[in-house]
C-alpha cells in the first residue's frame, strides 16, 4: 500500500474520529496527515520525511488555526430570549398602571403591567423600566 493513501486514511480516521470529541484537536492532527499524503503523493521522499511534515503542519495548525477557530466558536453569546429578554426594556404606560390595572406598550407591543411595589401608580405618558415578567404581566418600575 502507497504511504500516501495510509497517511490519507489516517486523516480520514481522524477527521471522523473529531466528530465525536469536537475539540478541534484530532482535527489539525487529521489536517498535518493529509499534508503528509500530499507530499508523500507528489514527492519521492521516505517515510520519517512525511512524518516530518505531518509533524510540523500538525504543530502549526495547532498553535496558529485552532486558538481562532476555538474563539470564533465558543465566544458567541447566549441570545437572552423570552421573559428574560424584556427585563431592562423601557416601556411607555398607556394606561394607569396600578396594584390591579394597567397597560405599557412594551417592544412595540401592549402588555398588561403592574408597579414592582403594590402602592405605586404610574399614569399614561410615564416612562417605566421592565423588572421582570410575570406569567403575562409586566412589573415595572418608574424611571428616575
Amino acid at each position: 500500500m502507497p504511504a500516501a493513501l495510509i497517511w490519507l486514511v489516517v486523516a480520514l480516521g481522524l477527521a471522523g474520529a473529531e466528530a465525536l470529541t469536537g475539540d478541534l484537536f484530532l482535527l489539525m492532527l487529521g489536517g498535518g496527515a493529509l499534508a503528509a499524503a500530499g507530499t508523500a503523493a507528489v514527492f519521492d521522499w521516505p517515510i520519517w520525511a512525511d512524518g516530518v511534515v505531518f509533524l510540523v503542519v500538525s504543530i502549526l495548525l495547532l498553535v496558529l488555526v485552532r486558538p481562532a477557530l476555538r474563539r470564533r466558536f465558543t465566544s458567541a453569546p447566549a441570545l437572552e430570549t423570552g421573559p428574560e429578554a424584556l427585563e431592562g426594556k423601557p416601556a411607555l404606560v398607556l394606561d394607569r398602571v396600578s396594584q390591579h390595572e394597567g397597560q405599557i406598550k412594551l417592544e412595540g407591543e401592549v402588555w398588561t403591567a403592574r408597579p414592582l411595589n403594590d402602592h405605586d401608580v404610574y399614569e399614561p405618558g410615564d416612562q417605566v423600566t421592565v423588572m421582570h415578567i410575570d406569567g403575562a404581566t409586566a412589573v415595572v418600575w418608574k424611571n428616575a
